[in-house]
């Protein structure tokens, strides 16, 4: 039991994201992994509805928060880490890598005055480094291919894969972003079936394939067994062949402009210019061969 977090999941149903609480329950020490911000394109509103319910469910379990995590820069949300540190006062944390992403995404934006270097963030976890929730050990695996940036959490025997695997019935995360990999994916998730098989999987999203209710728990075993990419498509020619056409059909998120800007800049909102107002800027045609 004493490397076997309690894990609460918390489904945001606009952008389909999983948000957790993983705590330690001999300390009652805790951390957030991927909260959302919520915002709605249509209107430009934002609300932290999803990240007071994770600070409801701390308090009401009377819990202790010592990490706000993200696995990577979200491109279909934004993240409520800003949020979650102003109201907690807790450290905030991503993989090192963040500063590849923060470059090529500064061009993008033409935003030369984005600091480049992490310094948004209170900790860069590298590949390997270790740290501790509660009691429990922890550490950061380098996961690319869906982003330059990705890693993964390794709780005592939770592994927190975000935008790798998905449940076995979605099969496995896209690649085509600025940044992303196909091979580097596949090379990610071969490392996370390297773990032991009963190494509990939560995800970073569920989609909900064909209607079923929201799932976000597996195993490295019942991924072995299970996915629907990894079982039919078992080497990495087959499986970037595969990927790489899958992802030509699909269209872009449809907040990754929106969110990138905020998400490279740790998770803060635009400035208010003078008139008190926040204002998103993102490109034209800066995606060329996204699919519509």
């Amino acid at each position: 039991m004493a490397s076997k977090p309690l894990v609460a999941a918390f489904f945001d149903e606009r952008t389909y994201s999983l948000q957790y609480v993983v705590s330690d329950p001999a300390t009652k020490r805790c951390a957030i992994i991927d909260p959302v911000l919520d915002f709605d394109e249509k209107s430009g509103a934002t609300a932290t509805h999803n990240a007071d319910r994770l600070l409801s469910y701390i308090a009401e379990e009377k819990l202790e928060l010592e990490w706000i995590l993200d696995t990577h820069p979200h491109a279909d949300h934004f993240s409520a880490a800003a949020y979650l540190k102003r109201r907690t006062g807790v450290q905030m944390a991503i993989g090192a890598r963040i500063v590849e992403v923060q470059k090529l995404w500064r061009d993008i934006y033409n935003w030369p005055a984005l600091p480049v270097d992490g310094s948004q963030w209170d900790r860069l976890f590298a590949d390997g480094d270790r740290f501790k929730i509660g009691e429990i050990e922890a550490s950061a695996l380098h996961s690319p291919g869906h982003t330059l940036a990705s890693i993964t959490y390794v709780v005592g025997d939770a592994a927190f894969v975000h935008d790798t695997l998905f449940m076995p019935d979605g099969g496995t995360a896209r690649a085509d972003f600025p940044g992303g990999s196909a091979s580097q994916l596949w090379r990610s998730i071969q490392a996370l079936l390297a773990l032991p098989d009963d190494t509990r999987l939560f995800t970073g999203h569920d989609y909900l394939p064909g209607g079923r209710e929201v799932r976000w728990q597996s195993s490295v075993a019942a991924q072995k067994r299970e996915n629907i990419h990894l079982t039919r498509y078992r080497s990495e020619a087959e499986f970037v062949a595969m990927r790489e056409a899958r992802d030509k059909t699909l269209p872009m998120p449809k907040l990754i402009l929106h969110a990138l800007q905020v998400n490279i800049n740790g998770a803060r909102l635009p400035e208010p210019e003078a008139n008190g107002k926040r204002y998103l800027k993102f490109p034209l045609d800066a995606l060329n061969g996204a699919a519509w």
